[in-house]
């Protein structure tokens, strides 16, 4: 099974993460980043739906088991080269040319919360799955692009009040909260966001171009705030 994978449904691409915790590492990103090349190069499809294959997490972030050894190393070139590496997921997501939809199928932490901010729509399993960022806990700063993409999808209240915190949040919460569109139980979710995702079939020239100009400041802190940060070194653990 390919780590990640996708099939075609009308105009509906659905992508599947089938990388277990679907931890981000240079071989998972390699994967996602090549399927979005391919449903964009390959197929006429307009809208884009995300889901994991795991019974209960959609990701949990960067793969700390990856990460930790190449920091204790003091690998700075596989480290700059992985955040430039993870920065381009972030950055081609939100500037991809399909309309997006994220099916938060179970917990969705750390790095694989900030990923379902980089989505247009997130749907989230009810039954089971936080949304949480504990950064705070883990001692690991946002860096400017990923907090961009957190005030793209959510209130600034909730961008400060996670950040600090590193709360948990249910699906139902998420919802009271505008940072997902609807919370389905789980054998209900992917019919719910196929459905939504399938009334949406718009050309991909507009959709770039107005994601172009929405996310303009999303795009620059990726390009431009994050990078003395990142080659600095200052995206630390610890």
């Amino acid at each position: 099974m390919k780590r990640v994978d996708f099939i075609i449904d009308a105009h509906v691409a659905t992508v599947t993460l089938n990388d277990g915790e679907n931890r981000f590492n240079p071989d998972f990103l390699d994967a996602f980043l090549n399927t979005l090349d391919e449903v964009e190069n390959t197929t006429d499809a307009t809208t884009l739906v995300v889901t994991s294959a795991h019974e209960k997490i959609f990701s949990n972030g960067i793969d700390l088991e990856w990460m930790i050894p190449v920091i204790q190393q003091n690998d700075l070139a596989r480290s700059k080269a992985f955040l430039y590496q993870l920065n381009r997921l972030f950055k081609r997501l939100a500037t991809y040319p399909l309309v997006t939809v994220a099916a938060i199928s179970g917990h969705a932490f750390a790095g694989g919360a900030i990923l379902c901010c980089a989505f247009d729509f997130r749907f989230m399993r009810s039954d089971r799955g936080f949304f949480c960022f504990p950064e705070v806990d883990l001692g690991i700063p946002f860096l400017p692009g990923m907090n961009a993409l957190l005030k793209k999808a959510m209130p600034m209240y909730m961008v400060e009040y996670m950040e600090y915190t590193g709360v948990r949040l249910t699906a139902n919460q998420c919802v009271d909260h505008h940072i997902v569109q609807k919370a389905c139980p789980m054998e209900t979710l992917m019919d719910e966001t196929r459905a939504f995702a399938m009334a949406i079939n718009k050309r991909r020239l507009v959709i770039a171009e107005m994601k172009k100009r929405l996310n303009q400041s999303i795009i620059h802190a990726i390009d431009i705030e994050d990078v003395p940060y990142i080659e600095s070194g200052q995206f630390n653990i610890g």
